[in-house]
């Protein structure tokens, strides 16, 4: 029997904008890491008034147990602010129908801005689903789509690019 806390997810790629016009919802989101080790994380994301602390275990396959407890907003600013070392991620997910599931695109912002993926969770890794045109490769085990890679990639960039302007 499998835990009641699992999450099912797929990630792609985006083709091109087409899904914007098909979006019912969106939602303004800040996810910071506190803590990441073996295949594990803690995380703390705040949207609005609202705010979660969430445990996600190791992945296995494309499963993976989470566990998600909601946490006073002043809390989530308070962690956000003084103990996710900087590894903060702003993005606007948008929420877009397509045969019969809910896709989440996320569209980051600051650091990491002009990335956009799009995610899909299932009831169980063989689900069927209907695959939009605009959804490009998956990325779901390329581990230069986690969020912590690209966040440490586009800091290495920065800190290169600021270097090579100092020294100009």
């Amino acid at each position: 029997m499998s835990p009641v806390n699992v999450e099912i997810e797929r990630k792609f790629l985006v083709r091109n904008e087409d899904w914007r016009g098909q979006s019912t919802g969106r939602v303004e989101l800040r996810d910071g890491l506190l803590a990441s080790a073996s295949g594990r994380k803690v995380r703390v994301r705040a949207s609005g008034d609202t705010a979660t602390l969430t445990v996600k275990g190791v992945r296995r396959g494309m499963a993976r147990d989470e566990f998600e407890y909601a946490i006073p907003i002043a809390d989530a600013n308070e962690l956000l602010l003084h103990h996710c070392d900087g590894n903060i991620c702003e993005k606007t997910r948008f929420y877009v129908p397509f045969g019969g599931n809910t896709w989440e695109v996320d569209v980051y912002h600051g650091l990491l801005d002009g990335v956009v993926i799009a995610e899909l969770e299932l009831p169980h890794a063989e689900a069927a689903f209907v695959r939009p045109h605009w959804i490009g490769d998956e990325v779901t085990f390329d581990q230069q789509y986690r969020k912590l890679t690209m966040f440490k990639r586009r800091m290495a960039e920065q800190k290169s690019a600021s270097g090579v302007e100092a020294g100009a």
